[in-house]
């Protein structure tokens, strides 16, 4: 389901979420050949008043209402982690093209199952893992493989935010929330960047919410690459200690590589490079990543373009995140019913 390049590509928003702006509306503002130009809530006034702020021109009453408009050619789904699934397999089903907030799915098994529609259907289906296209993380990806440090030792990658309110979704088990679902699930895609192998789970601990046992407020994860390498994953979303930090770090026999906040650069970065006792620091533009993300979904859909973030990454990504839980003796998240 190729578009043509002429033809701007027109994004339906399927929820009012707080991230919709930074990561679709704001964008497509500056990105040549997508337009945001419906959005569709379960409570038709928010998203009235959501399309009034932000200037979109259409507000469909249902999700189901949006899927089934021929006027829009792709959707971005930011809802709740629980509930990604659902509606990515819906709007596969409707023929659209998707871009899906991380973490692709509630658990692995409801990933494959996306992964099959994708691959049974005609449209581009992308995970948003916005960091992945900025240069920042090409850089990153490229040091790593050069062999420049040598036979790598340890990957590390860290991110705390200051998430204290317990009534926030992301502490809510029914909606699939928990810190390795939401900074967790950076902390392990960028591991799995720098590291070049698909890493197994050797331990992981974690700290409780007070929402619900089983959500974790942080967890920290020990794992192991095939060719001897180890990594280390931390994250939070409250630690009031250290309330924000994003680093990413690679250990090798003749050097090190330590990023800060390769998550958001646009905000500030540093690279480092050290190499035989000589250090190189690196920074980039600051041209937003959610730019460069709606860049790679737009070129998938107009040309063919691979894209960095496809299904079967996806479902690499969420068997870890279910092996950390399942390391961490908690269960794996599971969809959330449309009911709830």
């Amino acid at each position: 389901m190729r578009m043509q390049s002429g033809n701007p590509i027109r994004i339906g928003i399927l929820g009012a979420a707080r991230i919709a702006p930074w990561a679709a509306i704001r964008p497509a503002r500056r990105v040549e050949g997508v337009e945001v130009t419906a959005v569709a809530a379960r409570d038709p006034a928010r998203a009235a008043r959501f399309a009034r702020r932000y200037r979109i021109p259409r507000v469909l009453e249902t999700y189901d209402a949006l899927l089934a408009d021929s006027d829009v050619d792709a959707v971005y789904i930011p809802t709740p982690n629980g509930l990604h699934g659902v509606w990515a397999l819906r709007a596969i089903e409707a023929g659209k093209h998707v871009l899906l907030e991380k973490p692709f799915t509630a658990d692995a098994a409801e990933a494959r199952e996306v992964a099959d529609a994708a691959a049974r259907g005609a449209g581009v289906v992308m995970e948003a893992f916005h960091y992945r296209y900025h240069p920042l993380a090409i850089r990153m990806r490229e040091i790593a493989a050069s062999g420049r440090l040598g036979a790598m030792r340890r990957v590390e990658t860290r991110m705390f935010i200051p998430l204290p309110r317990r009534s926030d979704i992301r502490y809510d088990w029914h909606l699939a929330g928990g810190a390795t679902m939401d900074v967790g699930t950076y902390c392990l895609h960028m591991l799995r960047l720098l590291g070049l192998e698909e890493p197994r789970v050797v331990d992981a601990r974690a700290t409780p919410a007070r929402t619900h046992p089983q959500v974790d407020r942080s967890m920290q994860a020990d794992l192991a690459f095939p060719s001897g390498h180890t990594g280390r994953i931390v994250c939070s979303l409250w630690d009031p200690r250290r309330p924000f930090h994003v680093s990413a770090h690679l250990v090798g026999e003749r050097g090190r590589l330590d990023v800060t906040n390769p998550v958001t650069p646009q905000l500030y970065h540093r690279l480092r490079l050290r190499v035989d006792g000589s250090v190189r620091t690196e920074r980039f533009g600051r041209r937003p990543t959610y730019e460069y993300q709606l860049e790679a979904f737009r070129d998938a859909i107009t040309s063919g373009r691979q894209v960095l973030t496809d299904p079967a990454d996806a479902v690499r990504q969420m068997e870890l995140i279910d092996a950390v839980y399942t390391a961490a003796d908690l269960e794996p998240r599971r969809p959330t019913p449309l009911s709830a």
